[in-house]
């Protein structure tokens, strides 16, 4: 998006907002993914599972991940808007 297309609908992208938020997206997302890995493997030995299926539990925890992610910078959005009207 080019500064006169944004110009043109009237709205302006809050850089600030957008950079706050994906600094917290990546440090969470750090966080999140990696307990999900661990967790994951945690499970499986726990459970007694072989490899294949420590990996369907880490793919189904990290799956997880994603949704809490997509939760979250949607939730964020709706209290600091990416965007604000000129």
């Amino acid at each position: 998006m080019n500064i006169q297309s944004s110009q043109a609908s009237g709205r302006q992208i809050v850089w600030s907002t957008v950079i706050t938020i994906a600094s917290a997206a990546i440090l969470i997302g750090a966080e999140v993914f990696g307990a999900a890995f661990a967790g994951g493997w945690a499970l499986a030995i726990l459970f007694g599972l072989e490899d294949t299926g420590a990996h369907i539990l880490q793919a189904v925890l990290f799956a997880a991940g994603v949704f809490v992610m997509v939760a979250f910078i949607r939730g964020a959005q709706r209290v600091e808007p990416f965007t604000r009207r000129l």
